[in-house]
């Protein structure tokens, strides 16, 4: 994606069409498009072409974008998961680790980012109904994978508002949920992590829509991504004005909600009922 920023505003400062630019590597303006957006592979020759068209002769400038091509097409490490994964979540799993800000609203279960690995199997073995007890594990192991994001260095900041719903659907028996809440009080505790309930109490809210994670990069040329899963693929905006109506019923859902004190007490409450 960020290879892909560069190389859009590269051409955009020429005034070179994505057409032209496609015609210069022997590619369609839609592959043009997919490059820009980061959702195809970089050949070195392509690149080397494009910014020979966009009159970029600076070895050095020349050098780094090249070696970032080279970097982009190295597989991450969840590729390795790929036969148990859907077709669409390796994307997600590969921004989430480059996000700087992760910012979500769940209210089916628990966000996989903070779920314990007794509840990340119940929620794996009902989502993978047939499956065998290996690709089970496999799935649990890279939700759990997926979880050290939040406690490396530079972790980034994770703002989650689960609906109290995902917090009173049972997935696993009484200890499973029981041990499930008290890890969400335990990590709400994290210095990056900002925790809130929204409550059944409040009644109608801006999450209507449903569930949506919205994922920030430290790079300035990279815009914000909204993530929203179904249940045969999952879209993945970018435009300005559809990130734009995520981070107002967002804010609108952070300011309805509970503090963070208040919601850690909410969890509290909960933890005495299971």
């Amino acid at each position: 994606m960020l290879l892909g920023s560069q190389l859009r505003r590269l051409r955009e400062a020429r005034g070179i069409t994505r057409e032209a630019a496609g015609y210069s590597i022997r590619a369609s303006e839609s592959k043009i498009s997919r490059m820009e957006l980061g959702r195809v592979s970089f050949k070195t020759r392509d690149v080397e072409d494009l910014l020979t068209l966009y009159g970029i002769s600076n070895e050095a400038e020349r050098t780094s974008l090249l070696s970032l091509a080279k970097e982009a097409n190295v597989a991450g490490w969840w590729h390795s998961y790929s036969d148990v994964l859907p077709s669409w979540f390796p994307t997600y799993v590969g921004l989430e680790g480059a996000a700087s800000l992760i910012r979500a609203y769940e209210v089916q279960f628990v966000h996989g980012l903070l779920q314990t690995e007794a509840y990340a199997r119940a929620v794996v073995r009902r989502g993978m109904k047939g499956a065998s007890e290996a690709d089970v594990e496999r799935r649990v192991a890279l939700r759990l994978e997926r979880q050290k994001y939040l406690v490396v260095e530079n972790a980034p900041e994770f703002h989650i508002i689960l609906d109290e719903a995902a917090l009173r659907r049972p997935y696993g028996d009484r200890e499973v949920m029981h041990g499930q809440l008290q890890h969400l009080i335990e990590v709400s505790e994290r210095p990056n992590v900002r925790l809130q309930i929204m409550p059944f109490s409040f009644g109608g809210h801006s999450g209507e829509s449903g569930a949506f994670t919205i994922l920030s990069f430290p790079e300035s040329d990279l815009s914000d991504v909204v993530y929203l899963e179904q249940l045969t693929s999952a879209l993945y905006l970018d435009k300005h004005e559809d990130v734009a109506q995520y981070e107002k019923a967002l804010k609108e859902l952070q300011q309805d909600s509970p503090g963070l004190d208040e919601s850690r007490d909410l969890l509290r409450g909960l933890l005495q009922l299971s």
